[in-house]
């Protein structure tokens, strides 16, 4: 489809970006995805196909998640329908798909310095390619974003930064950033009278274009006097815009003066999310990912019950209380949860934005001062915190709970989502506490345990709802860990945690020839290893099996304290994008394989 858009003139262009949006509400509406942010740069996308030449010019997405428009222009239109599917296409841009992706993306704020790292290069290697960061307004809340700008003042750069405004992260965007923005909007007519006038007076023969010059200098001059320079020009960028980013022929002309400029410069467009599709219009954050919907009704589906509310309407319940307890956020209110709370505890509510480092050192300030700060946020994300939960939290002794959303395999977001090295990662904190629920009673159990108590606290739980079963054998339970009643007479004990639980309960049931017990861990660290000796008393063989990955998991915690035979059966490597059962199967995670191994340990 690049040679077919390049082939066309601007104004032929809005029918390509027709197709492509219509292309995408089909296949989202099937598939699930990342709807408004998408619809938002469809003209974007196809004006940058249009002025640079990828690969040899390089696009990179900041989170990648609004890059299906780029995937259907970069020869994988015909393999989109695959979005999101087991063996098909990514929701982010990835490497091993095409040329045109240039890394594999998930998480915010790293596009600058990626694309900057590119430039440098290039000017190194002499080459004349331009390196395109596109980020959203959201992703400016990032702090790793400034310190790539203030690297990017080299005049020899051939870099162009895109800045999405589209007023919407996931969350409502908050903030600093944002009011700047605000305020940038504002001048929209000042930015299109100046382009106007330069137009205008280079057309006039002969002296045309010294008077364009003179009427530049005189401007820039005149801003300087009176207007103060916007932030990225203090930091020696260019900056041009605002421009609409949903005008195609607009967002050409802005691109080719983009080109036209020495050394680093920020392009600021404005969108529309969910442009094009009047449902994601008017809701966008509704639609921002969505699951599978009828597109002529739009998703009218209402919320199942899932660890995310369930922990945000305890959470607000607790706080009705408890009049210390504040909930933190890194632009993730509707995804972990904490609507409610904000709704009811306004003034303990606190969306940082998508700034997770801050938000834990942030939390560490409350904590000083006597509140009790519970950060919540994705297990993929959350990889971001280890220093400061290690310098400020835990060598301060204070009070501090960390809920860790999407725990365990993550289904469709694939390889950069995955929450299954967060207890490898987090373990070796000294005196962290980390626990792991099955069950939204034992999710609200821990809850109302840790939060008020003076510890540094890590509650983490899955995407969705609980696994409803019936239990195979008679367990007995405490704060710590649940087993069955006859664990110590038994030749195998499963000991597990969290959401596979009910994995090792079919193993059970279909085991004809062994005797198993189980015990079902719900703190998992630090690791009552004296009791689960006691327990295994009698066994001969011990299966570990958990939904995170080996190297430094629950499993190698457990078995270098036990003088048993362990098997230890968890998550190796990355993991990709498929529906959870079809992730289970990848990994071992059934039944029968299972079984297998532990009638062929002998």
């Amino acid at each position: 489809m690049i040679e077919r858009i390049k082939s066309l003139k601007v104004k032929e262009l809005g029918a390509v970006a027709e197709e492509i949006r219509k292309e995408i509400i089909d296949t989202v509406s099937k598939n699930g995805g990342h709807l408004a942010s998408n619809l938002g740069v469809v003209e974007a996308s196809v004006a940058l196909h249009y002025v640079f030449n990828s690969p040899q010019d390089k696009i990179i997405f900041d989170v990648g998640h609004q890059c299906y428009a780029h995937k259907i222009i970069t020869g994988r239109r015909d393999s989109f329908s695959t979005l999101r599917q087991e063996n098909g296409i990514s929701g982010f841009t990835n490497r091993c798909e095409s040329e045109h992706d240039i890394f594999n993306e998930g998480h915010s704020g790293t596009s600058i310095s990626q694309a900057l790292g590119i430039a440098k290069s290039n000017k190194i290697l002499g080459k004349k390619d331009y390196t395109i960061a596109f980020i959203g307004d959201g992703s400016l809340t990032n702090g790793m974003v400034y310190e790539a700008l203030n690297n990017c003042d080299d005049k020899d750069l051939r870099l162009i930064i895109i800045i999405n405004d589209n007023e919407m992260s996931i969350s409502k965007n908050v903030g600093g950033m944002h009011n700047y923005f605000s305020r940038i909007r504002t001048s929209k007519k000042y930015f299109g009278f100046k382009r106007g006038v330069e137009k205008s007076l280079s057309i006039i023969p002969l002296i045309g274009k010294p008077l364009a010059r003179f009427a530049l200098w005189l401007k820039n001059r005149f801003k300087k006097a009176i207007i103060k320079a916007n932030f990225f020009e203090n930091l020696g960028l260019n900056y041009i815009g605002p421009v609409d980013g949903n005008n195609l022929a607009k967002m050409v002309a802005i691109l080719e003066e983009a080109k036209t400029k020495r050394g680093a410069t920020v392009v600021h467009v404005t969108t529309k999310k969910g442009y094009g599709y009047s449902f994601a219009e008017r809701e966008p954050q509704k639609y921002h990912a969505t699951g599978r919907f009828d597109k002529s009704q739009g998703n009218n589906a209402m919320p199942e019950p899932c660890f995310s509310l369930i922990m945000g309407k305890k959470l607000s319940s607790m706080a009705e209380e408890n009049d210390k307890i504040c909930a933190i956020t890194a632009a993730m209110c509707d995804g972990t949860g904490l609507c409610e709370f904000e709704k009811s505890h306004k003034e303990r509510f606190f969306d940082v934005g998508i700034a997770e480092e801050h938000a834990v050192t942030f939390s560490a300030g409350l904590a000083r001062n006597g509140m009790l700060p519970v950060l919540s946020l994705y297990s993929t994300f959350a990889q971001r915190v280890y220093d400061q939960l290690f310098h400020d939290i835990a060598i301060q002794g204070l009070p501090f709970t960390l809920m860790l959303d999407r725990a365990g395999l993550v289904p469709d977001d694939g390889i950069t989502h995955q929450g299954i090295f967060d207890y490898s990662n987090f373990a070796s904190i000294p005196n962290v506490i980390i626990h792991s629920p099955e069950r939204f009673s034992e999710l609200e159990e821990i809850m109302e345990r840790v939060i008020p108590r003076d510890s540094f606290d890590i509650i983490r739980y899955p995407k969705g709802k609980e696994r409803d079963y019936t239990p195979a054998l008679e367990m007995i339970k405490n704060e710590d860990m649940e087993y069955s009643r006859d664990v110590e007479k038994s030749s195998v004990v499963i000991i597990t945690y969290g959401r596979i639980t009910k994995l090792a309960n079919q193993v059970i049931e279909k085991a004809q020839n062994e005797k198993i017990g189980l015990i079902k861990l719900i703190k998992i660290h630090p690791i009552d290893i004296e009791k689960i000796k006691s327990l295994c008393a009698g066994a001969e063989y011990i299966y570990i099996l958990e939904e995170g990955c080996v190297q430094g998991g629950v499993g190698q915690s457990i078995s270098a304290g036990l003088e048993k035979r362990c098997y230890l059966h968890g998550i190796e490597g990355f993991v990709h994008h498929g529906k959870l059962e079809e992730l289970y199967t990848a990994c071992g995670f059934d039944a029968d394989t299972i079984l297998g191994n532990i009638e062929n340990r002998r």
